[in-house]
């Protein structure tokens, strides 16, 4: 779907320019995507084709929302949206529960404006709260000596005033890292916002927050913050404004173009949404792990390299189940040789009663296969289980219908 300043597509999808997408647009992406080691999308001849990761993108002020999708004759954008909007929140990369689905549908909200949303909702319950202080060190000029004086510059700066001293002293203020982060936080939103309901909503609240010293926030940044019993509340905050604020690419590489792209692996996201489907469904006598890890090759020098299924369920000492997990459809076709090549290494090195390869699917169907013996013509007991899970808008039937087909699937061992 195009429409003024929004554009939908789908994952995988070809988008050229146009009257929409202009190749100012498309200069940028283009290095995004190299800044990532072209993990996005691949560049086609006067546009783009998207792959595996869905989200949002937005330069200047044009949004573009790559949208996930099994069903390639299915073309509904709402119900697609609203897919990845429910596996987000469920994955606890997403919470729009102060949001709320009829305002996003009310007000035509798309990802980037639910994520501007969520961050100011909790600065809010943070301003309401009382905003706190801590120390930290300021180096200037002061009218009384108190810390530490800092000889070099107290001369440069200080030989015709006497009555002042350059030192560096501790202050007990509002102006700390936790608020400079928050607050650049909210200028990214206010730059990206701008003549929509979420920017009035942002000036509103940057109205009420303190002023704040401007420094260059990066990755480093976070790692300086710790947080204690005192600080403790901005937790959620924090994480929403790392994943805003790492993911701004104001003037990307020397370009005019300032950008902020928020994108999930779907792979990744359906690995992790069957693995919480699992844990929250399947009966007690399962124990279920993510990324199950075991050394597999030593080289002589350099690292070692990991075995690591995407899911293990253990059922006893004597065997286990390991699933691994697909994002895409493959209708009545066979899986890929190199996914079944996979699952025969995880039989013989976890010693696997069972392995299966998990799709989301237009319907539920359960299959399977056997390997062959590695002599002769005979088929071994090695089973590989295909199971394709149909998509549920009704998020909290998916995941029961999800571990209900596991489920099933085990029990007839």
């Amino acid at each position: 779907m195009i429409a003024k300043n929004h554009i939908q597509v789908f994952e995988y999808q070809l988008l050229q320019c146009g009257d929409v997408f202009k190749r100012k647009h498309l200069a940028a992406l283009s290095k995004l995507n190299a800044l990532n080691n072209d993990c996005y999308f691949d560049l086609r001849y006067n546009g783009v084709k998207f792959k595996n990761f869905v989200g949002v993108l937005q330069v200047e002020n044009l949004t573009i929302e790559i949208l996930p999708k099994v069903d390639t004759q299915e073309d509904n954008t709402a119900l697609w949206q609203g897919v990845l909007i429910d596996m987000l929140k469920t994955t606890k990369k997403l919470n729009i529960s102060k949001v709320g689905k009829a305002n996003v549908s009310k007000q035509n909200l798309h990802l980037l404006d639910i994520y501007f949303q969520w961050f100011l909702d909790e600065v809010e319950v943070l301003i309401h709260q009382g905003l706190i202080k801590q120390y930290y060190r300021k180096t200037g000029n002061v009218k009384a000596l108190k810390g530490k004086l800092e000889f070099a510059g107290h001369l440069r700066k200080n030989l015709v005033h006497k009555e002042r001293f350059y030192t560096t002293h501790q202050v007990y203020a509002k102006d700390h890292l936790i608020h400079q982060v928050l607050s650049f936080a909210l200028s990214i939103i206010e730059k990206f916002s701008k003549g929509t309901y979420v920017y009035s909503r942002c000036k509103s609240v940057q109205l009420n927050f303190p002023e704040v010293s401007k420094i260059n926030i990066d990755s480093r940044s976070f790692t300086r913050i710790k947080l204690n019993r005192k600080s403790a509340p901005y937790k959620t905050a924090l994480e929403i404004a790392r994943f805003i604020i790492l993911q701004y690419a104001p003037n990307i590489k020397h370009g005019q173009e300032n950008m902020i792209a928020l994108l999930f692996d779907m792979n990744s996201l359906w690995e992790e949404f069957i693995y919480i489907s699992l844990k929250r469904h399947l009966p007690g006598k399962y124990t279920i792990h993510a990324q199950n890890t075991k050394k597999f090759w030593k080289p002589n020098s350099g690292y070692n390299s990991n075995m690591r299924p995407d899911i293990v369920i253990n059922r006893g000492m004597q065997d286990c189940i390991v699933l691994d997990t697909k994002w895409k459809n493959i209708k009545k076709s066979s899986p890929v040789p190199n996914d079944l090549r996979q699952l025969y290494v995880y039989h013989d090195y976890y010693s696997a009663q069972k392995v299966a390869l998990i799709y989301p699917g237009n319907s539920s169907s359960l299959s399977s296969g056997f390997y062959y013996e590695k002599y002769g013509e005979k088929l071994s007991n090695k089973e590989c289980g295909l199971i394709s899970i149909q998509v549920n808008r009704n998020i909290k039937k998916w995941q029961f219908d999800i571990a209900q087909e596991i489920d099933n699937w085990i029990k007839n061992s």
